[in-house]
């Protein structure tokens, strides 16, 4: 009789990804190699945080008589809705307020003073990142194991394959992509990640096996360390890198705040509160470095101007849409105008010069919106992605968006899509069924390439 295999997975699926562009990456990670010394160390930290956190717990219960403290009952209530049901072992409840450095924790070896393993000879071409490789940095969700697989692409060798990974403390839900590493006066390929843990953490992407990240932005709070609670409260749903002002990191969360963070302070700086309902989407201006588009499950977008952080709040220009906002995103080269996704599948066009009027509106699919891109090449082509497991291109103007091509990748449901950066045509996909991330070249569509006027591929 045939032995069995593991059970396959019951959840699995990639709810975010990011391109990171070419020439960044060094060509060699820097690999960590912990002693047993370290390794025991490591642990205990770990333990003792555990044991700290009941204690936690356990002075929370008994909080209620002097009015300090939460029920416990009705904090789990409040947090359920948020909670993975296939959490078997609580990552979402971990404390994670220390902001902790990679190297605190082990020696990072560099790439160029490693000895070579004669069994990996035949692997070490793989490990070697081409200054004309992509990687792609792709959540993935297991069961009820989270983890960040870093992944290589090379469009002319027609090449992908995952080149690392390393485990998370939570489901992902957002990922960014950003050069500032804070604290360093050089150059960095670091990521931020928000997740269903409130907590915000970044990691050094030229740091390979990485078993802590490089900082977090925000605390749960200890009351037996004396730790105020700081950050967000809730999961944090996305994430935009300020490309002006390059230490600043805006996010968005269910608990209906969008924070400012100065990352070389770890700290927030301005906190935004002017939402009914959790902020879903939002991305800074491309030029105009103050100003930031957020969309909320409330059915409004919200443009506001972040230099005054006292009238911050109070002074936002809106649009109101139907439905939930899902997706926002600016135009790349004609930045007055703006592209907002619903849940019920309509995308909406805006110009941000004139509030609470929307220039046209379409219902582009049957479910929600996971996914748009502009195309800085094609001023005029515009992609959408659903949950229905589609993606459509449309060919539009400041009047009307008239459908052009098609395609179903039978993925599943279709939970993010992001763009190459050096080639807007091509599109990375995250999905429930293999292969579960997929790329994408527009281009190959004859419908595309005769509507928009682009050259065959010789």
């Amino acid at each position: 009789m045939a032995e069995e295999g593991p059970p396959e997975a019951s959840i699995d699926f990639v709810p975010a990804l990011c391109f990171v562009p070419r020439g960044v990456a060094k060509d060699k990670p820097d690999k960590i190699v912990l002693t047993q010394a370290e390794l025991a160390r490591i642990i205990g930290a770990t333990q003792q945080e555990l044991d700290e956190e009941s204690d936690d717990d356990e002075a929370e219960e008994g909080g209620g008589e002097d009015g300090e403290g939460m029920d416990v009952d009705d904090n789990e209530d409040a947090n359920s809705e948020n909670r993975n049901p296939q959490d078997e072992f609580h990552f979402q409840d971990y404390d994670n307020e220390e902001n902790a450095t990679v190297t605190s924790l082990a020696n990072i070896v560099d790439a160029g003073e490693q000895v070579p393993d004669e069994d990996e000879d035949s692997e070490a071409e793989d490990e070697v990142i081409k200054p004309s490789d992509n990687l792609i940095l792709v959540g993935h969700v297991q069961d009820d194991a989270a983890s960040m697989e870093v992944w290589v692409f090379n469009q002319e060798e027609e090449a992908l394959y995952t080149h690392h990974d390393f485990l998370l403390p939570s489901f992902p839900l957002c990922i960014e992509w950003m050069n500032h590493d804070a604290g360093s006066d050089k150059v960095g390929n670091m990521c931020a990640i928000g997740c269903m843990d409130p907590i915000i953490t970044i990691w050094d992407l030229d740091i390979q096996d990485s078993i802590e990240p490089t900082f977090k932005l925000g605390s749960k709070g200890s009351r037996k360390q004396q730790k105020e609670q700081y950050g967000h409260k809730d999961a944090v749903l996305d994430l935009s890198w300020n490309r002006n002002f390059e230490h600043i990191l805006a996010s968005g969360s269910v608990d209906q705040t969008l924070i400012l963070w100065d990352m070389d302070e770890g700290q927030p700086h301005t906190t935004i509160t002017a939402f009914g309902e959790k902020v879903q989407s939002l991305e800074f201006h491309p030029t105009e470095a103050q100003s930031i588009l957020t969309g909320c499950a409330d059915g409004y977008v919200r443009l506001f101007d972040c230099r005054d952080a006292d009238a911050v709040n109070s002074s936002s220009i809106q649009w109101k849409v139907n439905g939930e906002v899902e997706k926002i995103l600016w135009h790349p080269t004609q930045s007055d105008y703006f592209i907002v996704g619903t849940n019920d599948g309509s995308l909406h066009y805006a110009d941000k010069r004139k509030p609470d009027e929307l220039l046209w509106s379409v219902k582009a699919h049957n479910e929600e919106i996971s996914g748009v891109c502009f195309n800085s090449q094609m001023p005029n082509l515009l992609t959408s992605t659903s949950t229905e497991g589609t993606l459509k291109v449309w060919n539009f103007n400041s009047a009307e968006a008239k459908h052009v091509y098609e395609h179903e990748f039978n993925m599943g449901r279709l939970q993010c899509m992001r763009q190459c950066p050096e080639d807007p045509y091509t599109l990375a996909f995250g999905g429930e069924k293999p292969p579960r991330c997929a790329i994408f070249n527009i281009k190959n569509s004859v419908a595309v390439r005769r509507t928009f006027g682009i050259a065959d591929a010789e």
